[in-house]
């Protein structure tokens, strides 16, 4: 049998470097490792995936740097050990996995259903090989976790990363591709139609690329989330952190320019309903005791997680009717102030200085390539979705040193589709975000030559 010419050409300029490439071949190949030589006079392996498209054909995964196009053709079957992802010690207790993928060093955790921050499932642990610094030294915040419309006034704040655990399928392992898939049911809160709901996530991360890719779906839903009509959105989180008095990012930009309101009523609001919840409520609950000591000091330098919890109905700190009355009072004075003519819409061509704004937050509008970045070391995440996310709520609070990527509007309001693909890219990026940010969008095709 004749072994078949793979064409893969980019329609973007510029290089690619270790480029996921997916193709399919007429046959039945049986060996879950090949090598290939391409036009370039390069060798590289080719990794059977296990799920397979179509009888009498079978679909390959490699990883290419080049520029424009390349060719290349399966040579001949691999035995015995080659490089690529291997796996280390790991650093959490409900780690799953820790991978070294040649470009990220990356932690996996299950989640331990306690409701605090080291309790969630997503990245606990996120760092470049080149730079080494862990964007989340602690632990006690996570990459990937998805909130809305659970995480809401309306819901009682049930927080699904903190609240529930996931199992972890490994759908794809090999030294180009680990693909896992993590399946999870969220807890009830107070709305009836959202009781009962289960989702899963996958997570592709492959050889040496400079991104992963992920998918979020959730169990058919329509809610209302302020005031909105919301069928089937979701926020998804991406939380970083650096310490007190300082940021991992001070910057954020969205393609094309970046529309936004600055200033976080509704979170000043829920502050201020802490206070007020701290000194007058008649909880005798040993949650709310706990709370009252925690909440006594400087809460603006506090976890964020504490302003919430006090709220959420999943802690029975207090009962669900004062959660309902109280988180009402703040809804409907948060909903008068985001909306107030003064605060108005900026359109800035340039970066944006989150950390200089009310609240050290800004609510951008609709985008689909999104970047935050340091503009002194250069370090940037970019990320595209295959659909455009409604709004974002971005966090760079030096006071806390906490640093949030958020799809969601005012209030908790979620905006991303469910079903979205999302990339994330890290590094240091000579070309500019904006063209990593392409390269994310338009993937090279790949066919039989």
């Amino acid at each position: 049998m004749a072994l078949p010419t793979i064409a893969v050409k980019d329609a973007l300029p510029g290089r690619r470097t270790n480029e996921p490439v997916t193709f399919t071949v007429d046959g039945k190949f049986t060996e879950n490792l090949w090598t290939a030589t391409t036009s370039s006079g390069d060798t590289v392996i080719c990794q059977r995936l296990n799920d397979q498209p179509e009888p009498g054909k079978t679909a390959f995964v490699t990883v290419l740097s080049f520029d424009g196009s390349v060719e290349l053709t399966l040579t001949e079957p691999v035995t015995g050990h080659v490089e690529g992802i291997t796996k280390r010690d790991p650093v959490e207790p409900d780690a799953f996995v820790r991978l070294d993928t040649g470009y990220f060093d990356l932690e996996m955790c299950s989640g331990t259903a306690e409701g605090t921050g080291a309790s969630k499932w997503g990245l606990r642990h996120f760092a470049t090989l080149k730079e080494g610094i862990d964007l989340l030294p602690s632990g006690n915040n996570a990459i990937g976790g998805f909130y809305g419309p659970f995480f809401t006034p309306e819901n009682g704040l049930i927080n699904p990363p903190e609240h529930t655990t996931v199992q972890i399928e490994t759908v794809e392992q090999g030294p180009i591709l680990h693909h896992y898939r993590m399946h999870g049911k969220i807890p009830d809160g107070l709305l009836e139609e959202l009781k009962g709901k289960t989702f899963s996530i996958d997570w592709q991360f492959t050889h040496g690329t400079p991104y992963f890719t992920r998918c979020y779906r959730v169990d058919d839903f329509q809610t209302i989330v302020n005031g909105r009509s919301i069928t089937n959105k979701i926020t998804v989180g991406d939380e970083f952190e650096a310490g007190q008095g300082d940021v991992v990012f001070n910057r954020f930009e969205a393609y094309d320019g970046t529309r936004y309101r600055s200033g976080d009523p509704y979170a000043a609001e829920l502050a201020i309903m802490v206070d007020e919840t701290i000194a007058t409520s008649t909880s005798s609950s040993e949650k709310f005791q706990e709370f009252r000591r925690q909440l006594t000091g400087d809460i603006e330098a506090a976890h964020w997680d504490l302003y919430w919890r006090l709220f959420c109905s999943w802690e029975a700190a207090l009962d669900n009717e004062e959660i309902r009355e109280r988180l009402a009072r703040v809804r409907t004075t948060s909903h008068v102030l985001a909306d107030l003519p003064e605060r108005r819409w900026t359109i800035a061509d340039a970066p944006v200085d989150v950390s200089a704004v009310p609240h050290e937050t800004i609510f951008a509008g609709p985008a689909s390539k999104t970047a935050e970045f340091h503009s002194d070391l250069d370090r940037t995440m970019v990320w595209w979705t295959s659909e455009p996310s409604g709004a974002f709520q971005i966090v760079q609070r030096r006071q806390s040193g906490w640093v949030n990527w958020g799809t969601n509007g005012e209030n908790e309001c979620p905006e991303l589709p469910v079903g979205v693909q999302i990339k994330t890219a890290y590094g240091i990026f000579s070309d500019g975000w904006q063209h990593v940010a392409d390269q994310l969008e338009t993937a090279p095709t790949a066919h039989r030559a």
